[in-house]
């Protein structure tokens, strides 16, 4: 169907919107990668969290 967008392609476009947030993420994970705990990086999660989603929104 033409015109139609796979859900990975809104996934990807989303992604693409929010590298600074991820790279903040990662930065955070990797700080101690061997010490990673359940909400770690809490703060830093939401916020990317909170991108992907008003990126998907946007669409």
């Amino acid at each position: 169907m033409p015109g139609r967008t796979r859900p990975i392609e809104k996934f990807a476009e989303a992604v693409a919107k929010c590298s600074a947030e991820a790279s903040v993420y990662g930065k955070c994970i990797i700080a101690d990668y061997n010490g990673v705990y359940k909400d770690k990086c809490l703060t830093e999660f939401m916020k990317l969290k909170d991108c992907y989603t008003a990126a998907a929104k946007r669409r």
